[in-house]
């Protein structure tokens, strides 16, 4: 299944937009619906999906149950397969040698942006032997340059090792390809886990045929059934990249991040452009849900975990409510501590029992104010690493954290503490 397979109930846009504000202020207008653009004034021939990786409508799409979303992401963590080589695929059915990527619709979204940005593109690089598919947002610095935000995972040591060696890093960079590979791409590992063979995984799960790869002139491979892809190489020179509206909705900084050079381009005929909006649904929904399995696996490891969610309070990002059954005395305050190791950059966690509708703060903050003593039942870290996307962390990049124990007191008798509502 391709990406624009999906989009049958997208609200279609004839109206001539422009990437310049155009996309977001539409999109704003229709409260950030599914919608697909078929009039881009910078980009002829080109359209612009937005708002498609909501959890309801990846649910609805792939025909997956919400509550069965983590599991199958779980799922595919541990059993990762080799995806299918192919010859050709429809992603090269037309191919530019001389780059203009100004006449691809990349957008400018927010006004407070540096620039026209990709949000939801995937950078797929090899650097001696590893392969490393990630995302990392790219200002476009002119017709065959970008910058790239790399943050301090494993592809900024692709870079870093290959710098010291004075070489280029060759890369391809991917948009809009099915769903399940930006999931794949979001998922961040502590080893060099191939994204791909996750990708794959997910894929014959979901789709029930391989996932099928394409090489790129520079060797790279991708997706076959991609709407773009381009090949090119991070260079050993930087400039400056930013500012740029991260999940948060803060205004992240100007910094010099690593340029790269792009070589060719190939896209789909009538090809779509997605085109995330940063900060919106869609952005914490790709960034938060691949997080919630690694929550929850470690969880599990102390007690029960029945689900997680990854509130948008948090950007999606920085805080957690976690459900779990009771069973033993000290399931709560031992399922904060393995929450906030399964994923480190939370700020806060929240653990409630069963009953309880982790995905509506309503019912979340009516579990604390029922369940929870604020004195006995949290737990203070003071001196843990902090999340660049938190403005409120310390100059060493340290931060405090909380987790909240808003299960129901043990033993207690539990119909005191239940809802009619």
């Amino acid at each position: 299944m391709a990406f624009r397979d999906l989009l049958s109930n997208a609200r279609l846009i004839k109206d001539a937009t422009s990437v310049q504000h155009g996309i977001f202020d539409k999109s704003a207008s229709l409260g950030h619906d599914l919608i697909m653009f078929d009039n881009i004034v910078e980009a002829p021939g080109h359209r612009v999906a937005t708002n498609l990786l909501t959890r309801p409508r990846l649910c609805e799409a792939l025909q997956i149950e919400p509550e069965d979303f983590i599991d199958l992401l779980g799922w595919a963590m541990d059993n990762p397969t080799e995806p299918q080589i192919a010859s050709y695929g429809p992603v090269m059915e037309n191919q530019q040698e001389v780059v203009e990527l100004s006449k691809i619709p990349i957008p400018h979204h927010w006004r407070e942006d540096g620039g026209r940005y990709m949000s939801s593109s995937v950078i797929i690089a090899e650097y001696n032997g590893i392969r490393n598919m990630s995302f990392h947002r790219q200002l476009l610095k002119d017709d065959n340059h970008l910058v790239a935000r790399i943050v301090p995972r494993h592809l900024h040591g692709f870079i870093k090792e290959a710098r010291s060696n004075g070489e280029e890093v060759n890369v391809a960079i991917i948009n809009a390809p099915d769903p399940v590979v930006l999931l794949a791409a979001a998922m961040s590992f502590d080893s060099n886990i191939d994204e791909l063979t996750i990708a794959a995984s997910l894929h014959e799960k979901v789709h029930h045929r391989p996932l099928e790869l394409v090489a790129l002139p520079n060797g790279i491979e991708v997706p076959s059934e991609a709407e773009y892809a381009m090949w090119g190489r991070i260079l050993t020179t930087d400039a400056d990249e930013g500012p740029y509206v991260d999940i948060t909705g803060t205004v992240d900084d100007i910094r010099q991040q690593p340029i790269i050079e792009i070589d060719g381009l190939m896209h789909r005929n009538n090809p779509i452009f997605h085109a995330l909006i940063p900060a919106e649904s869609e952005h914490k929904t790709l960034m938060g849900l691949p997080r919630a399995p690694t929550i929850k696996s470690a969880v599990s490891e102390v007690c029960e975990c029945l689900d997680v969610h990854m509130t948008e309070g948090g950007g999606g990002w920085l805080a957690a409510v976690v459900k779990i059954k009771v069973n033993n005395e000290g399931d709560g305050k031992r399922a904060i501590k393995a929450a906030l190791d399964g994923h480190k950059s939370m700020k806060m966690v929240t653990i409630v029992d069963e009953d309880i509708d982790i995905t509506n703060p309503v019912r979340v903050e009516w579990a604390m104010m029922t369940r929870w003593q604020p004195d006995t039942d949290s737990i203070i870290l003071s001196n843990q690493k902090g999340s660049s996307l938190d403005p409120s962390r310390l100059d060493d990049g340290n931060t405090s954290k909380i987790g909240i124990d808003a299960t129901i007191p043990w033993g207690y008798e539990r119909s005191g503490f239940k809802s009619v509502q």
